[in-house]
């Protein structure tokens, strides 16, 4: 029953069925063949995965990401970073990379991060030597970074599926993000120096304090999102719409970078992803119900026990099957389908949810950009007209120094409980 109950979604899934389709056909297959349940408990039960306060603030970030992309202040960001690190070696890929990092802490979207590097710095990496296939390695990899650091919707939807604190996620967060923003600095320093790329001279005083009062509208979301959060301000949800407030206020008054017309153009592509999110989380939802009455999270627990492996047999294990998954289900969907039958055995193990809530994402986030499906590879090739063999060859080393990082934070625990244990 369990073979059939997974069977039926994986053959819809390669058919190439959207992932809500295919998580609600397994669902009301399994009613209809395996339950004796009414066919109303499938609205009940899809009603319910959305009726949760916690994820008020997908639709809030979403929008605040949105009005970002389109105000113009990727291009601030980035001007600002390259005034602190422009005299140093490689400057241009650590603007990248760092520019990456400040845009996940604004919009925690890891294909919108790509789309905006792709259009704002592509082009001028080529142009200063870092070549074509190291150029597009760096910008589609970048993007796995936005959803590490916080506010990051991905934490959001595993805080809410596995009864875990958003705000202790979010803290949890900023160490490993951070530590994946420095192994591909490190790296590209290594690289731009064999390269022996030109540098720039160091920036003069006027030229910083200009880039950063530019930049100082975009750096503080962060910060009063976070703030208001650890300070018990508001809630996640709460800060979610400050989020929206706040960038709306600075992009249409202060910035003067958007139009009335373009903020509701905004809105209604938000609210689109908005509904993409919350269909999926609906149909995952019911589907998790179904195996969970099926008795598939015990049944893997058992499964589980009988191998007989130790906490750290488990995370090599979870950590290849987790990469693999990555690189053909979106985060989202595979958070919300996982996390309810892998609770019990983290459990089991004695591993801290908040802990595997960060492998997990990282994990998820490293796929996104893992060959041959990974999303950001299409965001690239569509964005900026590359072909997927040279977007290939150019990921690989970053994926590969990724992987340090990950090895990092899945065996060195205090990397992601150091600050979530603060609150």
């Amino acid at each position: 029953m369990t073979w059939a109950l997974l069977a039926i979604p994986t053959a819809l899934f390669v058919a190439g069925l959207p992932i809500y389709i295919v998580l609600l056909a397994g669902a009301a297959t399994a009613l209809l063949l395996f339950m004796s349940v009414p066919p109303i408990a499938l609205h009940q039960v899809m009603f319910g995965g959305v009726d949760n306060y916690a994820l008020l603030a997908v639709p809030f970030f979403i929008f605040a990401g949105d009005l970002m992309a389109r105000s113009g202040i990727a291009e601030r960001l980035t001007h600002w970073v390259l005034a602190m690190v422009g005299h140093l070696r490689g400057s241009l890929g650590l603007a990248t990379v760092g520019t990456a990092t400040l845009l996940g802490a604004v919009s925690g979207s890891s294909p919108a991060t790509v789309a905006a590097l792709g259009q704002t710095l592509y082009p001028d990496l080529k142009r200063a030597g870092y070549g074509e296939r190291f150029s597009l390695g760096l910008v589609t990899s970048s993007g796995s970074i936005a959803i590490i650091v916080p506010p990051s919707i991905a934490m959001i939807l595993y805080g809410a599926t596995a009864e875990q604190s958003i705000p202790r996620l979010f803290l949890a967060g900023i160490i490993p993000g951070l530590l994946l923003a420095l192994v591909m600095a490190v790296y590209i320093l290594w690289w731009a120096q064999r390269r022996q790329l030109q540098t720039s001279p160091r920036p003069e005083g006027e030229r910083l304090a200009g880039a950063s009062g530019d930049a100082a509208a975009a750096l503080f979301m962060p910060v009063l999102v976070l703030g208001g959060i650890y300070l018990g301000l508001f809630s996640p949800t709460e800060a979610g719409g400050f989020a929206c407030l706040y960038v709306l206020l600075v992009a249409r008054f202060l910035f003067r970078s958007l139009s009335w017309g373009e903020i509701l153009e905004s809105a209604t592509h938000s609210a689109y992803l908005t509904a993409q999110v919350l269909i999926i989380v609906a149909s995952a939802s019911v589907f998790s119900w179904v195996l969970s009455v099926q008795g598939v999270p015990q049944a893997t627990l058992g499964w589980i026990a009988d191998l007989d492996l130790t906490p750290v047999g488990f995370l090599l294990v979870i950590n290849a099957f987790l990469l693999l998954l990555g690189c053909v289900l979106d985060p989202t969907s595979a958070i919300l389908v996982l996390t309810p039958i892998l609770m019990p055995i983290i459990q089991h193990l004695g591993i801290d949810p908040i802990h595997f809530g960060i492998i997990m994402t990282v994990n998820l986030s490293l796929g996104m950009f893992t060959p041959p499906f990974g999303l950001n590879i299409f965001v690239s090739q569509s964005v900026l007209g590359a072909q997927l063999a040279d977007i290939y060859r150019g990921i690989l080393p970053f994926f590969c120094v990724q992987l340090v990082a990950l090895g990092a934070i899945t065996f060195v625990p205090q990397l992601s409980l150091l600050l979530a244990r603060t609150l």
